[in-house]
């Protein structure tokens, strides 16, 4: 067992850190033996920079690539979310706060997957109304028919939908994972602030090659 003088100082520090803020002890959890793959909202309303809601993604985009295709290798399950408005009433509240909201309807290019995606027919679509992409959708229900045990989280945006799908996934008593190379945000201090909270209380943020070094 390491003794406190065989650290290096940046580990001390950031540990004493840690300390300081009043950070709670945790248990990294890893992935079970089924993982799924949950892409949230890699749809063209927030990887092109020309909407309202967009970004410059393209380096997030490349990591689900990534991802996509080794859980495809591998067999597993890999499910796919976006944001459709089919009428007046539903998330009304939401979208009166975010106005933008209001160009993801059905016939919109928006609300369609980046065509980057190596999508292949056994990928599941869920639509989905709010941030969380478990709240009012049967994400759940087609988890447990996959047998998922775990998930790994990513895709836009980390302080906003990402971060939902995440706590609501431990909520609903899965271990979650986000890949930090795959997931992003319009606001780099709110993808930070956000990706330091996931990790103290929710999931394990580390990095896709680590991810991948999980699979089974």
């Amino acid at each position: 067992m390491l003794d406190k003088a065989d650290l290096q100082p940046p580990v001390l520090e950031k540990e004493n850190a840690l300390k300081t803020k009043g950070a709670l002890q945790r248990n990294a959890l890893g992935l079970g033996d089924r993982p799924a793959l949950v892409v949230v909202d890699i749809v063209n309303a927030f990887t092109d920079s020309d909407c309202p809601l967009g970004s410059d993604a393209d380096s997030v985009v490349a990591a689900n690539v990534t991802l996509m295709k080794a859980f495809h290798h591998r067999g597993l399950p890999v499910f796919l979310t976006t944001v459709i408005y089919r009428n007046e009433r539903q998330a009304r509240v939401f979208r009166d706060r975010l106005p933008s909201l209001e160009l993801l309807t059905p016939e919109s290019h928006w609300v369609a997957f980046d065509s980057r995606l190596p999508i292949i027919d056994s990928d599941s679509v869920i639509e989905k109304t709010h941030a969380s992409s478990f709240h009012g959708t049967d994400l759940c229900a087609q988890l447990a028919e996959n047998d998922a045990d775990s998930l790994v989280v990513t895709g836009l945006t980390t302080s906003g939908c990402v971060r939902a799908t995440a706590v609501d996934g431990l909520q609903n008593g899965y271990r979650v994972v986000v890949p930090r190379e795959a997931v992003g945000d319009r606001d780099i201090d709110a993808h930070n602030a956000n990706l330091y909270d996931l990790n103290a209380k929710y999931a394990d943020v580390i990095s896709v090659d680590d991810v991948i070094a999980q699979l089974l």
